[in-house]
């Protein structure tokens, strides 16, 4: 009996521990495994559990929980790839920091602006960007939460040039008003400081432009008036020195006119079949006199199979006419002057070579703003209204072309007018 009893024990009980072990103890492991995985980030390649219908529902829950982490996973990624692509395209400067004044995100242009190397995130805003200017506004922003504006100067390691930012920090605040960091935009307002100093630099030339013949004119004025009784010699040169300078007056009333016309956005072309040949010709008859009165030879080199262009003819001769009354003014006397036009790939280029006294490399990018003079006494000694070289680069641009100069000091200079084919 005890035998029996005692062999029963010892079928039964592992059968039992068998069952235990597939259905309660192995799926647990399992799901321990499966968990483990999971909070590693790797993905389970399955998650049927062979055991319970209690394990196998928490298989399968685990399983849901793993998509539904999937898709917040992708959602996030791409609204982040989203945001990166806004981010990266944006022309201003993005610099975010936090209450410390940590960097916690930035863009390309911000790195380009303050040449920052890969690895700024986290790091001290002051020891990334020395800028004491810039921590300051951004702490102050963050002491009073609300928004402020600065300017800044930075200065490029490679070219020395300036660069003037215009800078917007704004606090980012929690639930309760607390700033927890700074959004701080860059914008790049070079140009516009560019555009305010000529814009004010024109309006000073043109009142001293127009100041010395005025007070000229006024001074004489006043002569005549005190004194009627002046002899007709003195008479003669009086008036002599007044029709000049009534001259200059016209002049410079007449070339700002025209650059206005120019400049407006009502400008436009009166485009026809232009013979280069045949304004050459009548611009050599025009200035034959000045040419001979200076001994200056005019030597015009042409293709003789240049085909007719389409253009404004009258814009043209007012080119070649500054053109050339800058190469007359400034070539010495016995000295030639080359008017030469010639195709080059998709362009015609027009182009007016003195040998004269040249322009300095540092005034050479500046000769085609208004009223710029490179040799300001002497300039006005020859004449002229300062305005010549701005009308010529305009009238290009109406062309849809652009102006070129190469010059050097004692060598002479060349001005080249290219005009693209297609646009004309």
């Amino acid at each position: 009996m005890w035998w029996w009893i005692l062999g029963l024990i010892c079928v039964v009980f592992p059968a039992i521990a068998l069952v235990t072990w597939r259905k309660w103890i192995a799926p647990w492991r399992q799901i321990d495994e499966l968990v483990r995985q999971i909070a590693r980030g790797e993905r389970p390649r399955t998650f049927l559990i062979h055991g319970s219908i209690q394990a196998q529902r928490v298989g399968l829950a685990l399983e849901q929980v793993v998509r539904r982490q999937q898709r917040l996973d992708e959602q996030i990624a791409g609204r982040e790839s989203g945001t990166q692509t806004i981010v990266s395209a944006m022309q201003d400067g993005l610099l975010v920091v936090d209450a410390r004044r940590r960097i916690t995100l930035t863009n390309r242009t911000f790195e380009k602006l303050f040449e920052l190397r890969d690895g700024a995130m986290g790091v001290p805003l002051l020891e990334a960007v020395r800028h004491a200017t810039l921590d300051r506004l951004i702490a102050e922003t963050l002491r009073q939460g609300k928004a402020m504006q600065n300017e800044l100067t930075l200065t490029d390691s490679k070219t020395n040039a300036e660069r003037h930012l215009e800078i917007s920090a704004v606090p980012v605040t929690d639930n309760v008003n607390v700033a927890t960091g700074a959004v701080v935009l860059f914008h790049d307002i070079t140009q516009l400081k560019r555009l305010d100093q000529i814009r004010s630099d024109f309006v000073a030339n043109v009142s001293h432009e127009l100041r010395t013949p005025l007070a000229i004119l006024r001074g004489y004025i006043e002569t005549l008036r005190d004194e009627p009784k002046t002899s007709r010699e003195e008479l003669s040169r009086i008036f002599q020195i007044m029709e000049r300078h009534s001259e200059r007056l016209g002049l410079l009333v007449d070339d700002l006119l025209s650059l206005a016309r120019l400049e407006s956005s009502s400008a436009n072309l009166e485009l026809g079949e232009v013979q280069l040949s045949e304004l050459f010709e009548h611009v050599l008859r025009d200035w034959k006199e000045r040419l001979v009165g200076k001994h200056l030879r005019l030597i015009v080199d042409l293709p003789p199979d240049m085909p007719p262009i389409r253009a404004d003819e009258t814009r043209l001769q007012e080119v070649l006419y500054n053109l050339l009354e800058n190469a007359v003014k400034y070539s010495r006397e016995n000295t030639e002057i080359r008017l030469q036009a010639e195709r080059c790939g998709p362009e015609i280029v027009i182009s007016v070579r003195d040998n004269g006294i040249g322009i300095s490399k540092d005034d050479l990018p500046r000769i085609f703003e208004r009223f710029y003079r490179a040799d300001k006494a002497r300039s006005r000694e020859l004449g002229g209204t300062g305005l010549g070289l701005a009308i010529v680069k305009h009238i290009a641009q109406l062309h849809g072309g652009r102006v070129e100069a190469q010059s050097e000091p004692g060598k002479g200079t060349t001005i080249r007018v290219l005009i693209p084919v297609a646009a004309l």
